[in-house]
């Protein structure tokens, strides 16, 4: 697996210095991510150098740097545990309790006010509670980014990660639920049992597939949004990359032929909304049977890898397997979009250099560009549901804004997700999965 790597390099500051280093950890057979200078004195300078690699390869790109005679390696930074230090999220209160008058108003006697008109009229918790801009972010830890599953606490990184998003990117307040279960009937009676305090439900990293049973009940048993992001938000993102990619290399995707590898539950999110979205013809492939059950099930053909990567224009790839793809099955014009983090089935650099059209990977095509604009417009407009004209909404909005050079917008833009919010409230009235028309939009 490769990780994030960054290390402090002192370095002698004089004219090639600095190449002689990244020289080094070419020769080392690395690339670059990031490169800071984060000291400097009168005759040499403090560099951190920021590589993706293997865990298993780091001894060797040290060896490298330390036959710089110019350089000296000083250790290993660790920024990624510095910023998780103590977590990423916490609760505050959106009210300054001052004084005593300001006590009694929003605690107690004052507050007995409020429960008792929420009791009469209970739609009014929405305006007077936190309720309608708060999101439960529950997990069972079955399927950790791309880890598989390693539990739910240790999960809880992703989860803060989240909420930490939600609430920068869209003004939504996430909650992390980790449950100590992996019994799809337990999930489904505590998520059931905790939904009165949340105006939405995003299941997270919950594994295929119990995933599909747990979302498509708790969707029909409870009265506000529920989604589970790995497939949605995962798939909307990757129809807004394809449109796209299909818009630039002059391909209908209503004519094309479009292959999926991997039908788990990213996999079958993504043939599910592109088949809602028109697209004609779907071909899977899975080393397992009931998936391939379910593809056929939703109007997909099952294939094989040698049979997707032959016969589609469009290849995607969900599958957890680093280097699945080989160099030597892409053909010219392919658009390929390898999917699986932190390790693609293919490198686009690979893919790009033996005649891919578009390639890009999941650092690129991430559904943090969808999930907190979606959740936003859900809740603005008091939806009960999502739907597909929803999530079509907020692919369409996303490709709309993204520019001519790079596949789908930087996902930090807020401008993007005030836009797809609005979208998705729009189509969320539209269609009828509002329950009362919002009061704010």
């Amino acid at each position: 697996m490769k990780i994030p790597e960054v290390l402090l390099i002192e370095v002698e500051h004089a004219p090639g210095n600095l190449s002689k280093v990244l020289g080094a950890v070419g020769n080392a057979g690395h690339t670059v991510e990031g490169l800071e200078a984060v000291s400097r004195s009168q005759d040499k300078t403090t560099w951190e150098l920021t590589l993706e690699i293997d865990a298993d390869a780091c001894s060797d790109v040290f060896k490298q740097i330390d036959s710089v005679p110019e350089a000296k390696l000083l250790g290993r930074s660790d920024r990624v545990f510095t910023r998780h230090a103590g977590g990423k999220i916490k609760t505050v209160g959106r009210s300054l309790i001052s004084d005593q008058q300001y006590l009694r108003d929003v605690y107690t006697p004052g507050v007995a006010r409020v429960c008792l008109s929420i009791q009469e009229e209970p739609a009014k918790a929405r305006e007077y509670t936190a309720i309608g801009d708060t999101v439960a972010i529950v997990t069972d830890g079955t399927a950790i980014l791309g880890l598989g599953d390693i539990g739910s606490v240790a999960g809880m990184p992703v989860m803060e990660g989240k909420a930490a998003l939600f609430s920068q990117l869209a003004g939504v307040s996430g909650v992390p639920i980790l449950l100590d279960t992996k019994d799809p009937e337990q999930i489904i009676e505590t998520v059931t049992r905790i939904a009165p305090t949340f105006g939405a439900i995003q299941l997270e990293d919950i594994a295929a597939p119990a995933c599909f049973e747990i979302e498509a009940r708790l969707a029909e048993g409870l009265d506000i949004p529920v989604l589970h992001d790995d497939q949605h938000g995962t798939a909307t993102v990757v129809l807004a990359a394809l449109i796209t990619s299909a818009r630039r290399a002059g391909v209908d995707l209503n004519k094309a032929t479009i292959g999926q590898i991997g039908l788990g539950a990213a996999g079958l999110g993504i043939v599910r909304l592109l088949r809602a979205y028109g697209v004609g013809r779907l071909l899977g492939s899975d080393l397992r049977e009931p998936a391939l059950a379910r593809l056929e099930a939703i109007g997909g053909e099952r294939s094989t890898l040698e049979g997707v990567m032959a016969e589609c224009d469009v290849v995607i790839a969900t599958t957890g397997v680093r280097g699945l793809i080989k160099p030597e099955m892409v053909r010219k014009g392919h658009v390929i979009l390898a999917l699986t983090n932190p390790d693609p089935e293919i490198e686009p650099g690979v893919a790009l250099a033996h005649g891919a059209a578009y390639a890009a990977d999941g650092k690129n095509v991430n559904n943090v560009l969808a999930f907190p604009g979606l959740f936003r417009g859900a809740l603005d407009a008091r939806a009960k549901k999502f739907t597909d004209a929803m999530l079509i909404a907020a692919a369409e909005t996303i490709a709309a804004m993204t520019n001519e050079r790079t596949l789908v917008p930087t996902p930090l833009d807020e401008k993007v997700h005030r836009a797809v919010a609005g979208a998705v409230h729009e189509a969320a009235l539209e269609g009828g999965a509002a329950i009362c028309m919002p009061g704010k939009g």
